[in-house]
């Protein structure tokens, strides 16, 4: 169980420091609503990865090409979408302080249908992590559990770690909030356009 325990951990270590619209994403609504507010979005990937998991590994291989292009062309409206509130809040003369209770129900589930929308977890598990889980749940249930619990605790360790570390940098100047702001916005814009780009492409080829 070491073995492929060891694999999760480094996976999803690697999984959580590479730069993606997710991150961008944690980074807006620290923000925005604070670190307390935030960390809930860090465990968005337990709720949206199941039914990835699922898809990928029993559904996935018998659906048409198109349904990862579909996936990408509302990915990036919806990363649009989001780049829109990151400007929104961006303009605004502060930062606004977080709400008591509102963002930490409401970010989990906007992080986790982002997550959903994106084809990057899909084109992880059917890639990389997959076939490590099916190798590990096909000797024993254990080692894929094992597997699992790794992954996600790297990962979620990580999430974590970015918000506390961006909610720190937030104390440090109001202009480097603002500044912090305008990247995360410009982030979640460029990763939207470029899923659009990439959807298009894969369109005009068809």
């Amino acid at each position: 169980m070491l073995i492929y325990f060891s694999q999760g951990l480094l996976l999803g270590g690697a999984a959580a420091a590479q730069p993606g619209p997710f991150q961008a994403y944690l980074l807006s609504q620290t923000l925005q609503n604070g670190w307390r507010g935030t960390l809930w979005a860090a465990f968005a990937p337990l709720l949206s990865d199941g039914p990835i998991i699922l898809l990928v590994l029993f559904v996935l291989t018998r659906l048409p090409d198109g349904f990862l292009v579909a996936l990408q062309l509302v990915g990036g409206c919806f990363l649009l979408y989001l780049a829109g509130k990151a400007f929104q809040a961006m303009r605004r003369s502060a930062i606004p302080a977080p709400t008591p209770a509102e963002p930490r129900r409401m970010n989990i589930f906007e992080a986790a249908l982002m997550n959903a929308l994106g084809p990057g977890p899909y084109i992880f598990w059917a890639t990389i992590a997959g076939p490590i889980l099916l190798t590990s749940w096909r000797q024993s249930a254990h080692l894929g559990i094992g597997f699992l619990f790794g992954f996600y605790g790297a990962l979620i360790g990580g999430f974590m770690a970015f918000v506390a570390l961006f909610a720190v940098a937030k104390q440090l100047d109001p202009r480097l909030s603002r500044l912090l702001a305008a990247a995360s916005a410009l982030a979640l814009l460029g990763f939207g356009l470029y899923q659009l780009w990439q959807g298009g492409t894969a369109v005009l080829r068809q």
